[in-house]
């Protein structure tokens, strides 16, 4: 698991890397790098943190 992703908690949004279109998403669930995401136009998305790292977005982010 990657550093960045052991930081996703509940309720942040990210976006994934490889997949733009999927639009901002909510983290669901952080369990043992195993991160579920709720992405507007994908939905529901189990993601392995050890493979894809997340992109978490800030209030200062476009």
């Amino acid at each position: 698991m990657s550093d960045m992703t052991a930081l996703l908690e509940p309720g942040m949004l990210v976006t994934h890397p490889d997949m733009p279109d999927w639009g901002v998403g909510q983290v669901q669930s952080n369990i043992g790098g195993r991160v579920t995401v709720n992405f507007p136009d994908e939905g529901k998305v189990v993601i392995d943190g050890t493979r894809i790292g997340l992109v978490p977005l800030f209030e200062s982010d476009p």
